[in-house]
């Protein structure tokens, strides 16, 4: 027993100078000077993180107050070409300091902060190299439309937000004569839109400039002012705003339709493809590789297209035939011809939307461990623009939750809108889709502002798609009727990879896109048309939904492969949407890793 003891006392003794010289090892000169090496760097990355973010916000005080930031409230963006110039010039260096920094032994999310701001940086050099900027105006996302959603952003909650409303308001037509001279030199460039395009945006100009006064949509803040605005300043405040609206405003929406429709429209290009431009193919690749984040060429994704098309077709014939259907088209045909399967209401349709995003919160828990705080509202889109909107779309709130997210329904022509149709709609938009998704991001710990804004058109217009079919997962989709929408929805995003590529690529006329529409899709006429334009203003966008939800799928069928029965389809979830918006191929190595931590048993549990 004392010998026992001497060997403990003898051993401890020996572990003692061990961790002693083990210490010392740590603590010499050269293990501290490497240490504070690699701090040092660590803190020029976190610097330039830091002080890039705070240039974007500078540079575009409209995404600032998008963000939630309001110190540039009273401002809106400088359009002009010298300004663009000068912030290229200003992104080039922010690049040169970020690749400069050796991120070798960094954390695992510095490493990532540092490649994903420099991937960003060459993405909007690349698209100022191209002066995509010369070409400002189209019917999807024009200034025109940025401008006329302005009280759908800003925070309008006391005095000193309707004085930077108001200051906005005045600065609307300094930014049109920007947009007019960047419009000038993209025709003296050649970097000209479709014609059949512009005409849309004239009409688009002339229908926000009408409504006078209170009627115009961007009066409507002063339809309810907030508690604690005394009545003197109320009366102030709407007087200021009408007058700004109808002396300034409207006069400069008219004179930017004017010249679009008298000088700019009549020159616009009569191809509707990329292609058609200088170096139009280059332009197409970029935009693709912006996108998609991927390397696949056009010709790969437009094969893709044609065979996701005809395997959706498959699955849904297949429950035309359980209904006494000979084919899927005869059942969208019945569908679409039953009075019962149409809207009656606008109402009715918000109503619609709120109930199935109503029935699928209380059911996230089964699929998720971390759930979005910021509420989510359900709004009609704007009726100046329901022409060319979609049939839905999401706008965030505020990582604070002060401004909810919200999805914008298009209410318009309701009564050709098919109800059966909505409910993968409300999953895509609202939750488990982009509201959760980008809630998430912004709600997300120890990110880096530009992380937590950040978007990939792929990863979140993947997801959005993904989500749909996790209503499915859940048990939803119990009319047939819906479920069949649902996996025309599915047919609908795989049509788009062959109509993209197919009029930027393979130099489609437009009869030939709405052609192929009418074939292969459950579109009505007023969608297909819609659909064609967007394709043509806004080159490869249209690519992202399918190619992400592809790449999704195969990420979870890779981990539930790999872990067996460790694969948790919170935890997946969850790792997949704690990191924000990533590229593709970012997205595909970060699961890899994870996968090799669940089998090696150090990942973090999800937990609700």
């Amino acid at each position: 027993m004392r010998q026992t003891f001497r060997v403990l006392i003898l051993a401890a003794f020996v572990c003692v100078l061990l961790a002693g010289s083990f210490s010392d090892a740590q603590t010499r000169p050269e293990h501290a000077s490497a240490r504070s090496r690699i701090e040092a760097r660590r803190q020029r990355l976190k610097n330039v993180i830091a002080e890039e973010w705070e240039f974007e916000l500078r540079d575009s005080p409209l995404n600032a107050t998008e963000y939630g930031d309001y110190k540039y409230n009273d401002r809106i963006d400088d359009l002009s070409a010298g300004h663009v110039l000068q912030s290229e010039k200003e992104l080039k260096k922010f690049l040169a300091r970020v690749n400069a920094i050796d991120a070798t032994g960094f954390p695992e999310q510095e490493q990532l902060n540092k490649t994903l701001l420099a991937r960003r940086l060459d993405d909007e050099l690349e698209d100022i190299a191209l002066k995509n900027y010369e070409m400002p105006l189209d019917q999807i996302n024009g200034i025109q439309l940025t401008f006329a959603q302005l009280p759908s952003i800003v925070p309008l909650d006391n005095a000193k937000h309707y004085e930077d409303y108001l200051a906005r308001l005045h600065e609307i037509p300094l930014a049109f004569g920007q947009v007019i001279e960047l419009l000038k030199l993209g025709e003296k460039d050649g970097l000209m839109p479709p014609k059949f395009l512009l005409e849309k945006v004239a009409a688009q100009c002339d229908a926000i400039a009408a409504p006078a006064s209170e009627t115009s949509p961007l009066a409507s803040p002063i339809a309810n002012f907030p508690d604690g605005i005394s009545a003197d300043e109320k009366k102030r405040l709407h007087d200021a705003i009408v007058k700004a609206i109808d002396t300034e405003v409207r006069p400069a929406y008219t004179q930017l339709g004017k010249f679009v429709r008298e000088d700019y429209a009549p020159k616009g290009r009569t191809e509707p493809g990329l292609w058609a431009l200088p170096d139009g193919d280059a332009r197409y690749r970029a935009a693709v590789r912006t996108m998609t984040t991927t390397d696949m060429t056009p010709e790969q994704i437009h094969e893709l297209g044609l065979a996701q098309v005809k395997q959706t077709e498959a699955q849904m014939t297949l429950i035309a035939k359980q209904q006494g259907f000979a084919d899927w088209k005869s059942f969208s045909v019945a569908i679409q011809n039953d009075p019962k399967m149409m809207g009656t209401s606008r109402e009715q349709i918000l109503d619609i939307f709120r109930g199935y995003i109503g029935q699928m919160e209380p059911k996230l828990p089964q699929l998720f461990g971390r759930l979005p705080k910021t509420r989510v509202e359900v709004v009609p889109v704007e009726t100046f623009r329901e022409k060319e909107a979609s049939g839905a779309e999401y706008v965030p709130g505020t990582p604070d939750g002060s401004r909810p997210g919200k999805v914008f329904v298009n209410t318009g022509d309701f009564e050709h809108r098919i109800l059966p149709a909505m409910e993968s709609i409300a999953y895509h938009e609202g939750v488990p889709g982009h509201h959760l998704q980008l809630s998430i991001q912004q709600e997300a710990m120890g990110l880096p502002q530009f992380r937590l804004h950040g978007q990939y058109n792929a990863y979140g217009e993947g997801w959005g798609l993904y989500a749909e079919q996790l209503g499915k997962e859940l048990g939803f989709y119990q009319d047939r009727n819906n479920d069949f929408e649902r996996l025309a929805s599915e047919l609908f995003r795989a049509t788009r990879l062959v109509e993209d590529t197919g009029v930027h690529y393979k130099h489609w006329t437009r009869e030939q896109m709405v052609q192929f529409f009418h074939d292969n899709s459950l579109e009505n006429e007023t969608d297909v048309q819609a659909e064609t334009d967007r394709y043509m203003a806004w080159p490869a966008q249209a690519l992202s939904y399918k190619i992400g939800q592809l790449k999704i799928l195969e990420l979870r069928k890779r981990a539930q492969d790999q872990l067996g029965d460790k694969f948790d389809i919170r935890a997946f979830h969850d790792e997949m949407l704690s990191g924000g918006a990533m590229p593709l191929d970012v997205l595909d190595a970060l699961t890899n890793e994870w996968i090799a931590s669940v089998k090696q048993g150090s990942a973090q549990q999800t937990g609700p």
